[in-house]
């Protein structure tokens, strides 16, 4: 690994350039941004003062500083795990150590849920959303974000990760409209909701070791582990989808690359129709709509 070389009397400048070279001689993706964005966490400093401040000669306690987080970094730990927090839906998210951080791919939830309220003229009603594992609350709360009469639900096994969840409840202004329970899927609840989206684990567990590093070594594994083949939540809230879904209600669910006939079929048996997809920025297929269709069969997928 790159040993990123500061000294006491460096330029904030300077530190920057000489952290992203070390980025880029590891390969990272986005070395410029990740050293700007380190430095400035550092300093306490944003964008601009990164640059009204460029000139300014660091002292040793801040070279420290920004040594200690550049250490993490080039151990490939996100971004967005050294800073404690993640934009999602151009909303601002804290992230802890029991909630995966918000990806862009997931944001196709978001399109894909107004997109069907849209079109049935719903998105300014009073609806009920539920989010099944909401982790850092990003997917509610970017949706009640969109639909200013909702009222939304997040569950998660994880305690820790709805104190993060409640949290940015309160600063993004809605924890009057946000209610978090600790529960295994959507067990503790009762319907009906008008919309339920849930971006579940669907890693299968063997290939867990095969992700990369800032993924595999930093997420939490029960956020990833969809089981042997990568369905196992997915059956398990298609299990409770038609006890606590609305007649009218829509069922958005993220997957991933490869499982969208997998999960259709898992949906179909429960009495759930597709009746649309969505892809992510890369053109792969990332999110299926559903709807409540029949009298669900005996599950046995």
């Amino acid at each position: 690994m790159t040993r990123l070389e500061l000294a006491a009397g460096m330029t904030i400048a300077a530190v920057r350039r000489r952290f992203a070279d070390a980025l880029r001689q590891e390969r990272f993706d986005t070395p410029d941004l990740d050293a700007r964005v380190l430095v400035a966490h550092a300093l306490g400093l944003d964008h601009a003062g990164l640059i009204r401040e460029s000139d300014r000669a660091l002292p040793s306690a801040e070279i420290d500083a920004i040594a200690a987080l550049a250490a993490r970094r080039l151990r490939r730990e996100p971004v967005a795990r050294i800073t404690g927090m993640k934009e999602f839906w151009s909303l601002p998210f804290s992230v802890n150590a029991a909630t995966l951080v918000p990806r862009p791919e997931t944001e196709t939830v978001v399109e894909a849920s107004l997109r069907a309220l849209h079109t049935e003229g719903r998105r300014n009603r009073a609806l009920r959303v539920l989010d099944i594992g909401t982790g850092s609350g990003a997917l509610l709360l970017a949706l009640l974000a969109e639909l200013p009469n909702a009222y939304g639900i997040g569950t998660d096994v994880s305690f820790d990760a709805l104190i993060v969840a409640r949290s940015n409840a309160i600063r993004l202004g809605m924890a009057h409209r946000a209610g978090f329970v600790c529960c295994d899927f959507a067990a503790a609840l009762r319907g009906p909701f008008d919309l339920l989206v849930t971006n579940p684990p669907y890693v299968e567990s063997e290939a867990i070791a095969t992700l990369a590093p800032g993924v595999r070594d930093y997420e939490p594994r029960r956020a990833l582990d969809g089981g042997p083949d990568g369905l196992d939540a997915y059956r398990a809230i298609a299990d409770q989808a038609p006890r606590i879904l609305a007649p009218q209600g829509h069922f958005i669910a993220e997957f991933g690359a490869g499982q969208c006939e997998a999960v259709e079929a898992i949906l179909h048996q429960r009495g759930l129709a597709v009746v649309g997809h969505s892809r992510d920025m890369s053109g792969i297929l990332r999110t299926l709509t559903a709807v409540y269709a029949c009298q669900p069969s005996i599950p046995g997928s």
